[in-house]
């Protein structure tokens, strides 16, 4: 029997074990290491060779991104671990660290239980370091912390015991104020420390490493450390200490099992009746229960199809069940289901029981996202993605007989990744991605055309900009093509705060109506509107501010439709709007069904929607970036004329090591072709990295002229309403 072999017997043995079952997920910033310690650790396991000082990255498993560096997609890997006697299976996702593939770590989260974050010992945590945690305590994801590159601040830059203990205090202290804002309301304690082993020190890319715990049962610390790595012995530092244990040992002690995360995660992120047997399931992990899997990545196999990968919260999943998928009419039948090994799927005939993350076939309908059921029921909390798409390229077949396969490719990309946005106009042949940014793009494009086979012309890319009023709205009237019903609308800006929260889905339609009210009230919001609110669309919220209008509820519907589509279509250059409060002051209605139906109501409410908007000082939003640039001190001033000769800002300078920071932020459309630039102004010497920053009011010299572009792009009459002339 072969290494891999053995390996899924012993998987299969624990898998019906959740006291035993630790499902975790590592994220980091991008470079960090995060992918290096993902070998690390499968070599510890027994799943490939340990090379020494090699690193494999066995867990990108993809030619892009081998050849890029980077992780692009999560990878999942299931593996065991012996702890204090007792066999632990890890079921481990590797997420991406850029920031444009953040959509794949947010999934993960749903997925898993414990987050390790890893940190790079010399840059400390970074924005990208910020997100991921956010990401997980949204999820309920408990934190803990391998500081990697340690090995860096010995060899490279000759700090002494005194020196480096004040710098990981430091990076301790960061992530702990990260943790503390976050999970205040939660009433956890999930502060990482050294004294109770939540953190870890070491070098992935060497393979040792080091915590309070092992320091005791080895008597490697860091005395030793330094005088082995300054004497270049790192593989006997290595045998004496290895990683692997270390972070495994964390892992197995600190990250909850399935039995002790299962009760506090099923209220984060499920609505249902919590006294049902169904919740009760969920809660216990019952594997005899109802089949509960919520969905958190679709992949393609090129033998299989796709594949559905999730957490699955209860029941067993097996080969020929009848699954219901959410918002779905009709059943979908399991061809196969299976577990991850790095980059290969092994199927299993018994299935797979609850609490652990499985991989499945022939769920044609599911999505990243959807919730998976022997029985319909209500389905999970919707994922709710830290970041927008503010990215477009136009993607176009070279040959018109290709269309229909490209017109499939996209909407099988839409199902893959959320977070890319699709337009398919059939007519045109015109076909818009939108993504996090433009190497999101750039990969979903190669991809498209390697995988696929499938020859495209790609546009330059375009940036996404948002609307958004400025003042409190008159109240203002819309009116039916055939006259007989009329709408009366104002409109007003949200607050940041308000905004903030419905972005990170602390304020959504779904929950219950007095959490929603109450937090809305917290957040500055009188109750009368508060009590008011319709509709949540995007940030933006409707409120019904009318009383006792007749046949009102049976058009509210109706209503809802011309409000959104007038959101997704802004006044001034049909941009999606955001941050609005639309108020319905008064309606008139016809009495007669037939003359107030969608094609009457829908424009009335569009047209009262933008009126309101126009009247409110709608401006054009930009995105902006928050960059951060790495660079030689001598380079210093071509760096950072670089991101002020974009329309951005400088905010701070420092030195870091041998290195000089620069922090500032930039709009998205001046950072397009940023790489090529930096690179040729600091002689190819600068690391920069980039987060999105979400959108600013555009400076008003420059608003007409944007508005006319776009709208010139768009094919739309180049006469503005005459109310906003003053643009």
């Amino acid at each position: 029997m072969g290494r891999r072999s053995k390996i899924v017997q012993q998987c299969e043995k624990l898998m019906d074990k959740p006291d035993q079952i630790r499902n975790m997920a590592i994220a980091a910033h991008v470079d960090h290491g995060k992918t290096t310690l993902s070998d690390n650790l499968l070599a510890g396991a027994g799943m490939i060779a340990d090379e020494g000082e090699a690193t494999r990255l066995m867990m990108d498993t993809e030619e892009d991104e081998q050849e890029r560096g980077i992780t692009i997609d999560a990878a999942n890997v299931s593996m065991t671990h012996e702890y204090n006697d007792t066999e632990y299976l890890i079921n481990l996702i590797d997420t991406p660290g850029h920031v444009d593939f953040g959509g794949d770590v947010t999934r993960a989260m749903r997925a898993v239980d414990g987050a390790l974050v890893v940190v790079d010992a010399v840059e400390g945590a970074m924005p990208q370091t910020e997100t991921v945690v956010r990401q997980a305590l949204r999820e309920g994801v408990k934190p803990a912390l391998f500081i990697n590159k340690v090995d860096r601040l010995i060899s490279e830059l000759q700090e002494g015991p005194q020196e480096m203990q004040q710098r990981l205090q430091s990076v301790i202290a960061t992530v702990n104020e990260l943790i503390i804002g976050m999970t205040e309301e939660m009433d956890v304690d999930w502060t990482v420390s050294v004294e109770d082993g939540t953190v870890a020190f070491g070098s992935a890319l060497y393979k040792w490493g080091v915590s309070a715990p092992s320091m005791t049962e080895t008597g490697v610390g860091f005395p030793e450390i330094i005088e082995l790595e300054r004497d270049g012995e790192r593989e006997a530092l290595h045998a004496r200490s290895p990683l692997s244990n270390v972070v495994l040992d964390m892992v197995a002690e600190h990250f909850p099992n399935p039995y002790d995360a299962q009760p506090q995660r099923i209220p984060r992120v499920w609505r249902g009746d919590a006294e049902t047997t169904l919740a009760t399931d969920m809660a216990d992990v019952n594997d005899e229960g109802e089949v509960v899997f919520m969905v958190t990545d679709i992949s393609m196999d090129p033998h299989a199809g796709e594949v559905a990968t999730g957490r699955l919260f209860s029941g067993t999943l097996t080969k020929g069940q009848e699954l219901f998928v959410s918002g779905v009419a009709g059943q979908n039948r399991v061809q196969s289901v299976g577990i991850f090994m790095g980059g290969e799927r092994e199927e299993l005939d018994r299935g797979v029981p609850a609490g652990n993350i499985a991989a499945v076939t022939g769920l044609r309908d599911a999505i990243a996202g959807s919730t998976v059921s022997s029985v319909e029921m209500t389905p999970f909390e919707s994922i709710e993605h830290i970041s927008e798409p503010v990215i477009t390229k136009s993607v176009e077949a070279t040959k018109m007989d290709d269309l229909p396969k490209l017109i499939e490719t996209l909407q099988q990309v839409a199902k893959e990744d959320p977070t890319i946005r699709i337009e398919i106009n059939e007519d045109t042949g015109e076909h818009l991605i939108s993504g996090q940014g433009e190497l999101h793009l750039e990969v979903i494009t190669q991809r498209i055309q390697k995988n696929q086979g499938l020859p495209v012309h790609t546009g330059e890319p375009i940036v996404v900009y948002r609307e958004a009023p400025q003042t409190v709205s008159a109240e203002v009237e819309g009116v039916s093509p055939n006259r007989h019903n009329k709408f009366y609308i104002t409109a007003e800006p949200l607050t940041d705060e308000i905004i903030d929260a419905i972005k990170r889905g602390e304020i959504a339609m779904g929950g219950p109506e007095l959490e929603r009210r109450e937090a809305l009230m917290e957040l500055g919001m009188d109750k009368d509107t508060a009590q008011g609110v319709e509709q949540i669309y995007g940030s933006n919220i409707l409120v019904d501010a009318t009383k006792g209008i007749q046949y009102l509820n049976e058009t509210m519907e109706l209503v809802i439709e011309g409000v959104e589509e007038a959101l997704d279509d802004g006044p001034l250059a049909r941009e999606p709007v955001q941050g609005v409060l639309l108020r319905l002051h008064d309606a008139k209605l016809h009495e007669d069904t037939i003359h107030r139906g969608p094609a009457q109501v829908i424009p009335a409410v569009r047209e009262a929607v933008h009126r309101s908007l126009i009247d409110a000082d709608v401006k054009l939003l930009e995105p902006i970036q928050n960059v951060r640039i790495d660079v030689p001190s001598e380079h210093m001033g071509p760096a950072s004329g670089e991101v002020q000769g974009r329309r951005g800002r400088v905010d701070d300078m420092f030195q870091e090591g041998d290195l000089m920071v620069i922090e500032g932020i930039a709009p998205v459309d001046e950072m397009i072709g940023f790489s090529s630039d930096i690179r040729s102004a600091t002689e190819g010497r600068a690391a920069w990295n980039t987060e999105n920053a979400g959108f600013r009011v555009m400076s008003d010299s420059l608003q007409r002229e944007t508005i006319m572009e776009i709208r010139e792009r768009k094919g739309l009459k180049m006469e503005l309403p005459a109310s906003i002339d003053y643009i």
